[in-house]
């Protein structure tokens, strides 16, 4: 197997320059207040791992925004598949041996055990379930609630698929009112081109997207090494 990379990612320039007209500015976020600040880290499980090595790329990129986040006062939640149960749209749409995969693919046992390799929940840490592709989709999981708990006003999503949980998570965090910046170096999709053009729609439409680098940046760490 090749040596696994981070995603090749960019923005088109006219994607930019459509913001800086509109809002005098590239970036939607100039800073991030740390106490008021979450990061989402979704699926990161071993199932994911096994079926895309880009996840071992991106793991240190999510290690570094926890400690970051950990550090100056955030918070983390580390976001697992739950077992929604039988469901017939997902046996007729995904076929009947999918759709039970998927099922458990977020493994068995509490969320501290089931995170990919390289990955460890902490003291404070917020350990969810989903059992929507989106984290923040009504009844999918306890996650709005208690990130309102904690007067989280800004997430920052990382994680897998970054064309379906991923991006599903973004796009529900904006329409509820979140400040969202999607790190496009710590998530993990398909391939580059499947990548990029996920990038392109959130950042048109729903949320910043941004480095690790520039994540670090905004939370006022600078970059750590």
């Amino acid at each position: 197997m090749p040596e696994p990379r981070v995603h090749r990612w960019e923005i088109p320039e006219r994607e930019y320059a459509r913001h800086e007209a509109r809002r005098g500015r590239r970036h939607a976020y100039e800073s991030l207040d740390p106490t008021r600040t979450a990061l989402l880290a979704v699926d990161l499980v071993p199932f994911f791992y096994e079926a895309n090595a880009t996840c071992y790329a991106i793991t240190p990129n999510v290690r570094l925004l926890a400690e970051a986040l950990r550090e100056t006062g955030g918070v983390v939640a580390w976001i697992v598949p739950g077992d929604p149960g039988p469901r017939a749209w997902a046996r007729e749409f995904l076929g009947e041996e999918v759709a039970e995969l998927f099922r458990g693919s977020g493994g068995a046992g509490p969320v501290a055990g089931r995170l990919g390799p390289g990955l460890e929940a902490r003291e404070g840490d917020m350990l969810v379930e989903k059992t929507a592709t989106s984290a923040l989709f009504p009844g999918s999981s306890t996650l709005h609630d208690q990130l309102r708990e904690r007067d989280i006003d800004n997430v920052i999503v990382t994680g897998t698929l970054t064309e379906v949980c991923v991006a599903g998570t973004a796009r529900d965090a904006a329409t509820l009112g979140y400040r969202t910046v999607l790190v496009a170096d710590a998530t993990a999709g398909r391939d580059d081109d499947s990548h990029i053009a996920t990038l392109t729609t959130i950042y048109r439409t729903f949320a910043d997207v941004r480095s690790t680098e520039d994540v670090l940046e905004l939370l006022g760490t600078g970059v750590v090494s």
